[in-house]
């Protein structure tokens, strides 16, 4: 799996933490550092940790769907992009009534913007043999566009988040479609 693709996963899927970050940033009026720090750390390590999960679980299912495997790529990483997509035109934001400061509150947003990298993860474990790599560079694209989300956030509010989240959603639906077409032009 090249570089470029595994960067373009990742900023596909730090979307949903960063869009929770930007209205975190504009919630949190008196946004301290360390809140931002820890949000940050939250995200990037749940993105990073779901795909390690869920390509555990596909290691074991990669023998039985091998002949299948570009389309269950496909279709994984369309559904998830679909839903990203969907999930951005919401009109109320569960970040805007809850204070992401508080470990609880971040703890459920860290497992909500990360489900997606669960189902993220099966796929890498039929496209990919270095997982470890993936999910670190998940992992830090998603610190780094959190901790950067936060601060804007502050500076700009809820403007540009929808169409953050929605952009994510997007590219993974696009990475799907470029593993489709290209396992089908190999045979």
């Amino acid at each position: 799996m090249e570089h470029i693709t595994i960067t373009i996963i990742a900023v596909g899927l730090a979307m949903d933490a960063f869009a929770v970050s930007i209205a975190s940033g504009s919630v949190c009026k008196e946004l301290r550092p360390r809140y931002a720090l820890r949000m940050a750390l939250f995200f990037g390590g749940f993105q990073a940790f779901m795909p390690l999960i869920g390509s555990l679980a596909g290691t074991g299912l990669h023998s039985a769907i091998a002949a299948y495997d570009h389309w269950v790529a496909f279709g994984l990483l369309g559904a998830i992009g679909g839903k990203i997509i969907y999930g951005s035109f919401r009109f109320e934001r569960s970040a805007e009534q809850l204070d992401p400061a508080k470990i609880t509150i971040l703890l459920m947003l860290s497992v909500a913007t990360s489900i997606d990298a669960l189902a993220v993860g099966v796929t890498l474990s039929i496209i990919t043999n270095s997982v470890i790599r993936v999910v670190v560079i998940i992992g830090v694209v998603t610190f780094v566009l959190s901790l950067a989300g936060t601060q804007l956030g502050r500076k700009v509010g809820h403007f540009f988040e929808s169409r953050i989240e929605a952009a994510g959603g997007v590219i993974l639906i696009v990475i799907g479609v470029k593993i489709l077409i290209q396992h089908l032009l190999m045979k």
